[in-house]
């Protein structure tokens, strides 16, 4: 917000601040705090909520106290208005021809792919060049969707079992899934390459792998099925973080419950004290709990194997204190996980919090967060790139079809499949394998994937970049030539 001035060795406090309270998170001398609670008006628009002073904005810059309103400092953006920074998709070359599937592969990679295809689409003369080429620097990420500790971000992957193959690292973690790097150029040059590879084949024929996380969990992973971690598996996938659960279900919580705490790894809620209790105009409940606040009734907790993805093994753990004067006896408590898998429901009594049957709106509002989880499954995408010597089975002139490719004119699938072409050089994609016809990705012992591509584009472009025209064959002629 620019706010902080540094003259000398002090710093000093200017006009504009708007009490979000990030100096008091990331300074390491703990020099700061509030003297008192603003009195500008609060922007609601996320749970930073920030007070912003009259002509000021807010630390997102997005909006402004104007008059003592908040506003959004900005006009609304038509779809006419950003069309240029959108890729053209012509809905001509969208699908190929035919697919690579069985049609061979060229080496040495000068010559034509093994097929050059033309047809008619409405009117327009269409060319598909398919092979199935050879792709040595590639690798899958896996996703598991899970809210079980599984280790630390940045750790090695190993096969299960005997020699420790290192084939991977558990590369992060995003809103309820992790994220597992196997192979990629590096592994797969390495002495334990080969046995990367195999592994990654394995998974993409559909079979059962067991890989064990340096310091961490074993996993049993299929892809489309739910994942098994040291043993066990969760049936369904959260909804969403803490806060978004509270976001979501606040209405319910509110009858649940006096205070409902939502426990996960990313950002634990303390409900009473979220944007959203106060929204419902419930009252503060006199708990307080651990962990590091993010921003009102958000919290950082540790990560590891207790309940929802953190350190917490018994509910009770996470709170750190009870002003007694405002959960009175007679006052209730629900703690949960985000999936609704594991809760415990409290009452105060003279003694303390003690352990009670499920009210009704509190089974009701468990009932609805089960419901709106998804099941767990474990998913794969191969990220390759055909930017390289496979080009010019399509073209003389292999940085024309790179351009082509990034520019919408020229559509590359995989089996059929539509990947994700990364932006920037070369022509590196995502594809989900599980769009990809079973058993059209072959392993050898470069080791290297094999895979089904196809180019598709008007016959003009193929001209354009510089492709082997005289290697076309018509369609029908090529659908014939597999009918016999």
């Amino acid at each position: 917000m620019g706010v902080l001035r540094l003259q000398g060795k002090k710093i000093y406090l200017t006009h504009g601040c708007v009490n979000c309270k990030t100096c008091l998170r990331v300074c390491p001398r703990g020099v700061f705090s509030l003297e008192a609670e603003s009195t500008h008006p609060r922007c609601d628009a996320c749970p930073v909520m920030c007070s912003i002073p009259e002509g000021g904005y807010g630390a997102c810059k997005r909006y402004k106290n104007q008059g003592g309103m908040i506003k959004r400092e900005a006009r609304l953006i038509s779809i006419d208005e950003v069309k240029g920074c959108i890729s053209s998709k012509d809905p001509l070359i969208q699908e190929p021809l035919i697919t690579g599937v069985g049609s061979g592969t060229t080496y040495p990679d000068f010559r034509p792919s093994p097929l050059i295809v033309s047809g008619v689409r409405d009117g327009v003369d269409v060319v598909t060049v398919v092979t199935e080429a050879p792709l040595s620097y590639s690798g899958l990420k896996l996703k598991i969707d899970t809210d079980q500790y599984i280790g630390m971000e940045g750790k090695r992957v190993f096969v299960r079992g005997r020699g420790r193959r290192h084939v991977g690292h558990f590369c992060t973690e995003e809103y309820g899934s992790k994220i597992l790097s196997l192979g990629g150029v590096n592994i797969l040059t390495s002495k334990h390459g080969i046995f990367a590879a195999k592994a990654i084949h394995e998974l993409l024929l559909g079979k059962e792998m067991g890989f064990v996380v340096e310091e961490g969990k074993e996993l049993v992973v299929q892809i489309g099925k739910r994942p098994v971690i040291d043993g066990s598996s969760e049936d369904r996938m959260r909804v969403g973080c803490g806060s978004a659960t509270t976001g979501l279900f606040a209405p319910l919580m509110a009858k649940a419950a006096d205070e409902v705490i939502v426990l996960d790894g990313h950002i634990t809620a303390l409900f009473t004290e979220h944007p959203c209790g106060r929204y419902l105009g419930v009252k503060p409940s006199g708990i307080a709990i651990k962990g590091v606040k993010s921003t009102d009734g958000r919290y950082f907790l540790e990560k590891g194997d207790g309940w929802g993805g953190t350190d917490i093994k018994e509910p009770l753990e996470v709170i750190a204190h009870i002003d007694t004067r405002l959960f009175k006896k007679g006052s209730t408590l629900l703690i949960t996980e985000t999936t609704g898998e594991r809760w415990a429901y409290y009452e105060m009594a003279e003694e303390g919090l003690r352990e009670r049957d499920l009210t009704e709106e509190a089974k009701e509002f468990l009932r609805v967060l089960r419901d709106t989880c998804e099941p767990t499954r474990v998913s794969g995408i191969f990220a390759a790139g055909v930017g390289g010597s496979a080009r010019a089975g399509v073209t003389k002139n292999p940085i024309r079809l790179t351009r082509a490719v990034h520019k919408g004119e020229v559509e590359i699938t995989i089996g059929g499949a539509r990947p994700f072409i990364l932006p920037g050089g070369g022509i590196n994609f995502l594809v989900n394998v599980e769009e990809i016809r079973f058993g059209s990705i072959y392993l050898t012992p470069t080791p290297s994937f094999v895979l089904p591509v196809e180019y598709t584009m008007r016959l003009e472009t193929f001209r354009a970049i510089g492709g082997h025209l005289d290697a076309i064959r018509p369609l029908e002629e090529v659908v014939k030539g597999l009918s016999e």
